[in-house]
């Protein structure tokens, strides 16, 4: 069953360097995580290793980088870090470090991604909830920064970064996927405008900066230790950069983020929102049945709290078991006072195959709606495939129906089903799935 789950690392692992505003030295531990922690940094150099959530709500600061707090302690410049464990697919991570801010490095995110294959990926037992945007969300700014995501499938950025009075015009889009992040965006540099550099030094700010770890824009000329190793390398830092800020809001999402001059103060703005947003759909969002495992039972009351159909449409009259994460056996009672058999072949009565198919579809819902992040929505009859019908069902028998769920995408599921009456095949296909808000 292709159930996408949560990733943490699968083993510790570190890095030394120097800090780019403090210019303190730092050595930073990756470190594994429990499913639905989510990512989490830790001052070690404290009394009592305090945590810090990556969080929207904790975003103290947000001038030249992003700084989290949570009461008197803070983590500067986090974005990085976080951007390569959201580009490269990590879900739950424990950060680790010995000061208040990660090494700067080379000022991109490349050493990080070089850090996370080092410690491994590795899946959970923990399905993984990805929020799919289906409404606009916008925030803007009136020095003309706009960020807007789109709904979309898949969770895509196209960016535009502009610099003073237009100097730095450049332009990047692509879906975001561990494959693109690692040999599109990981390397690019962090940058700033020659003009800058003093006013940020004199605010006690950049203190590690060097041309080996930033790019500094002098006029029209770009300096920096090895050349630009893409044209379009600043926006290429700023899509990097926006990846770390946005996972802020504690989900992945799917949509179009559409960004025109980004920084970290409309970025974290942005997060925040999608944060407010997801909590309020999640308080107005019904309070769910939760579904026993193992062999339990659920009686006709209970799956009627589940499934939006009633009679005569209800085809389920109980369920009876459950078989680890994938199959589920429901039972239907058909007496003569059904409606379909007054009005199918009245001389002979038999149950529509399609009505047949219907249950299925019915007790396959209900063990899509099994899986943690679908409980509260709807499973929608899409499709059906390679249907049999192998003998009537008539008055007086006990209809059971069994499916079993194959592939689980996203809100897009497969089921195999087949119906039986004393141990005999009535019916059997192969059905598919949409699962969605009510």
């Amino acid at each position: 069953m292709a159930i996408e789950k949560q990733k943490t690392l699968a083993k510790a692992a570190s890095i030394q360097g120097t800090s780019l505003h403090t210019g303190q030295p730092v050595k930073l531990t990756l470190k594994p995580a429990d499913p639905n922690a989510g990512l989490k940094f830790r001052r070690i150099d404290l009394p009592d290793k305090p945590f810090i959530d990556a969080s929207a709500a904790n975003v103290q600061t947000v001038e030249r980088a992003t700084t989290l707090a949570e009461g008197s302690v803070n983590v500067h410049t986090v974005e990085h870090v976080l951007s390569a464990l959201t580009g490269m697919g990590v879900d739950n991570a424990i950060v680790e470090m010995d000061a208040n801010e990660p090494p700067i490095c080379d000022g991109s995110a490349a050493p990080f991604v070089q850090l996370i294959k080092q410690a491994g990926v590795v899946e959970q037992d923990a399905p993984l909830t990805v929020w799919e945007v289906r409404e606009p969300v916008s925030v803007e700014t009136k020095n003309g920064s706009h960020i807007v995501i789109l709904p979309d499938k898949k969770f895509r950025i196209s960016l535009t970064a502009v610099g003073p009075n237009g100097r730095v015009t450049q332009y990047f889009s692509s879906v975001i996927t561990p494959e693109i992040y690692e040999k599109e965006l990981a390397d690019a540099r962090t940058f700033c405008f020659y003009e800058d550099i003093q006013p940020l030094l004199d605010k006690g700010l950049i203190r590690g900066g060097t041309l080996d770890n930033a790019i500094v824009i002098k006029g029209d000329q770009y300096i920096c230790a090895g050349g630009l190793r893409h044209h379009n390398e600043c926006a290429r830092h700023k899509t990097m950069d926006l990846i770390g800020d946005l996972i802020l809001n504690g989900h992945r999402i799917t949509g179009h983020v559409i960004a025109i001059m980004p920084g970290h103060g409309i970025n974290t703005q942005m997060a925040a929102k999608l944060q407010k947003t997801y909590e309020s759909m999640e308080a107005m969002r019904p309070k769910p049945v939760v579904l026993p495992a193992g062999d339990a039972v659920l009686n006709t009351a209970e799956v009627l709290k589940l499934l939006p159909h009633r009679y005569p449409f209800l085809l389920v009259d109980r369920i009876l078991g459950f078989e680890g994460d994938t199959k589920c056996v429901g039972q239907k009672n058909l007496t003569m006072n059904e409606l379909f058999f007054q009005g199918h072949f009245p001389g002979h009565p038999v149950m529509p195959g399609v009505l047949q198919v219907e249950a299925m579809a019915q007790v396959a819902s209900i063990l899509m709606l099994r899986i943690p992040e679908n409980q509260g929505k709807i499973g929608y009859f899409m499709s059906c495939d390679k249907v049999k019908w192998r003998r009537p069902v008539e008055p007086g028998d006990v209809l059971i129906i069994e499916t079993e769920l194959t592939k689980m995408r996203g809100a897009i599921g497969v089921a195999t089903g087949r119906c039986l009456v004393n141990g005999e095949v009535t019916c059997e296909a192969e059905l598919k799935f949409m699962v969605q808000e009510p």
